[in-house]
């Protein structure tokens, strides 16, 4: 059953100091939300809760993935359930080659062991979308990549994985104009395929917002949901900038 991605009444502290407050919210299959707001408002931190890492301590309320609270899950766990994140700052993994990488991790979101050489037309035809070169195949993941190739292979990721959900952290953030359309290319792609998906934006920007165009916009505002609605709201941000939505003192 897809459900699609629940945070319900969730509070999240880091080292004793309380960062998200109260945050409800409701992502619907085949629904794209944008979640907007400033530096340091948490909306990375939103994305690295949901992933389940320890850093970020739930202080109250759940998470649930289709149906089934994965608040207590590990990442693996809850990748498992269907939860892919796209994180803004992609590690590199020296000595762990690009296609035995996405082996392995298709395999665990899918479950299937694909044969090789299908998974491997499917992976250069997804490199071929998103304009990342043949060669990167064979090399480390992320090792020596650019800003640009590393979101690049976030979207082979997000276009092979086919996940029920998909928090995407700023993938956007540091791409030229060619890259973003590249991007944004891929998002079209992966949502016509896939119209159960649901996806999460994190965004500073409406520039990615141009190409794919949100149901639903969400402010967070010093740890807090400050606004919610359509997608008219991203021109009101535009208008207004973020200070109109501060909730707390800073």
């Amino acid at each position: 059953m897809n459900s699609g991605l629940q945070f319900n009444n969730l509070s999240v502290s880091v080292n004793s100091k309380q960062i998200l407050h109260t945050i409800t919210l409701s992502l619907k299959p085949g629904t794209v939300h944008a979640l907007m707001g400033p530096n340091g408002s948490g909306k990375s931190s939103l994305a690295y809760t949901a992933i389940g890492h320890p850093r970020y301590e739930v202080q109250q309320g759940t998470i649930c993935l289709n149906g089934v609270d994965i608040t207590a899950l590990s990442p693996d766990k809850r990748a498992q359930q269907q939860l892919f994140v796209a994180f803004q700052y992609p590690q590199a993994l020296p000595g762990i080659n690009v296609f035995s990488f996405l082996k392995e991790t298709h395999r665990a979101f899918t479950g299937q062991q694909l044969p090789l050489e299908q998974l491997r037309i499917q992976v250069l035809e997804h490199f071929d979308t998103v304009g990342l070169d043949r060669s990167f195949l064979d090399r480390s993941v992320n090792e020596g990549f650019s800003g640009g190739e590393k979101k690049r292979f976030e979207m082979v990721q997000l276009l092979l994985h086919k996940p029920a959900v998909a928090i995407l952290d700023e993938i956007d953030s540091g791409l030229d104009v060619d890259a973003l359309k590249s991007v944004a290319q891929a998002l079209q792609k992966v949502r016509a395929e896939n119209r159960s998906m649901c996806i999460l934006l994190i965004t500073h920007y409406q520039r990615i917002l141009d190409y794919c165009t949100p149901d639903f916009v969400h402010i967070l505002a010093d740890g807090v949901i400050a606004r919610s609605g359509t997608a008219a709201l991203v021109h009101e941000i535009e208008a207004k900038g973020y200070d109109a939505y501060r909730t707390r003192e800073l």
